[in-house]
């Protein structure tokens, strides 16, 4: 049968069925079946329950639950208070003064979150009133939330880069080890925009109140020693080779506890909260996942991909043709998917693609996660801009007008590592190399 024929079916079916309202992952195990059933002579029933089966019990997908564990019970403790006194002293004297703790915040607690929902949340709880009450532009100070809040998903431990691992069957430890220098990348780049504005609008930035002697500076760092050492406990743990990530996650978890209970203001009923909302974004992202892993070996017996592939090469596609294309698809993609459901629906077609392109799926993991943080402040379901929304209490155009400076910053982030594919490729090469 012709295979636009099945390709123009079952988008129409996955269109309409999302515009429905139905479950995304329950979307994808739909459309992966009709097009089993509809399409091949393949038994579908048979195929679906192995599919779902065997990759539901992947290894990999222990370290999801325990991650996601770790940034609620971190969002419902004391940490963005304590990182806000612990980082303002040090960067009272750069051009934007206070407004470099969202940033740096957002990158601390990115570290230990994986999510830039909670990254965006935990950090603006505290961030926004104090900026608001100083007189900092509140333009700015949204726009600098919403863009670093985005870190969650780059800088390891990321949940979408578990998912990513997963669907890809890449290593999850040479994933999070690739996001370092990109998550450094894209904060520079934050920091350095804020410099520059601030430079330009002077008037716009208030006189820095903090008055304080190199002792003290030192004093009120103590505060960030904690959520270091936890950092440090997982991200080394995992690239000395010491754990596993799902060990290492477990630590982070417990570190995370400990960490809790130490600023008093986690007890009983946060423990439960925390659980049950870890346990309800687990069990969205694995269905979203089972149901992909469906639709995958859909699109393989109907041949679809293969096609795809073949159709690319046909084109004579370079490398940077092939990834322009593929980031105007996600551009439009991130205006009406989350990230989960943008890396599962695509990875089946858009990795033979690139495999055949001769890129490092490595450097398309990072890449997509980048596409993907993009997508987290576009219209008209950017999870940041929702979160910020409710927080600062402006309408959702004076939010996505404030992010989208950061919008073209991240896009500049991700023409730097398209063209230099080192800046992702190069720590993870080490460990291959050690």
């Amino acid at each position: 049968m012709d295979q636009l024929f099945i390709v123009i079916t079952l988008f129409a079916l996955l269109l309409g069925l999302l515009a429905s309202g139905l479950w995304v992952g329950i979307t994808l195990l739909i459309v992966g079946f009709v097009a089993i059933w509809g399409f091949t002579p393949s038994p579908a029933g048979s195929l679906l329950a192995t599919t779902v089966w065997d990759h539901s019990w992947n290894w990999a997908l222990t370290a999801l639950p325990l991650f996601v564990w770790m940034g609620e019970i971190l969002f419902r403790s004391r940490l963005s208070e304590d990182m806000f006194k612990g980082l303002a002293p040090w960067v009272s004297w750069l051009p934007g003064r206070l407004l470099h703790v969202n940033i740096l915040g957002c990158g601390v607690m990115a570290a230990v979150a994986g999510s830039s929902s909670v990254t965006s949340a935990t950090i603006g709880r505290m961030s926004l009133p104090e900026l608001q009450k100083r007189g900092y532009s509140q333009s700015l100070s949204i726009g600098t939330l919403a863009g670093s809040g985005t870190l969650g998903l780059l800088i390891p431990p990321s949940i979408m880069m578990i998912v990513y691992g997963i669907v890809a069957q890449q290593s999850i430890s040479r994933l999070f080890i690739a996001g370092i220098l990109p998550g450094v990348l894209l904060v520079s780049l934050f920091m350095g925009y804020v410099i520059i504005w601030s430079l330009l609008n002077p008037k716009q930035v208030p006189a820095s109140d903090i008055k304080m002697s190199f002792a003290n500076k030192l004093w009120e760092s103590r505060r960030l020693i904690p959520v270091i050492i936890l950092i440090t406990s997982v991200i080394g743990a995992i690239y000395g080779g010491i754990a596993t990530p799902t060990e290492a996650a477990t630590m982070g978890v417990v570190g995370a506890l400990i960490l809790a209970k130490i600023t008093g203001s986690f007890g009983w009923p946060d423990f439960i909260s925390s659980l049950m909302s870890a346990t309800r974004t687990t069990c969205m992202i694995v269905l979203i996942i089972l149901g992909a892993a469906f639709l995958s070996v859909g699109m393989a017996f109907t041949g679809i991909p293969v096609a795809l592939t073949n159709w690319i090469n046909d084109m004579g596609m370079s490398p940077y043709m092939l990834i322009f294309v593929l980031t105007l698809i996600y551009i439009v993609l991130g205006c009406f998917l989350e990230g989960t459901s943008m890396i599962v629906l695509t990875s089946s077609v858009a990795l033979p693609m690139i495999q055949s392109a001769g890129l490092d799926p490595i450097w398309f993991g990072i890449y997509l996660v980048l596409v993907v943080e993009m997508s987290q402040i576009t219209p008209p379901v950017g999870f940041n801009l929702f979160v910020l929304q409710s927080m600062s209490g402006r309408d959702i155009l004076t939010v996505t007008k404030a992010s989208l400076p950061f919008f073209f910053l991240l896009l500049f982030g991700l023409i730097l590592i398209t063209i230099w594919p080192e800046i992702a490729t190069f720590l993870p090469g080490l460990m291959i190399n050690r």
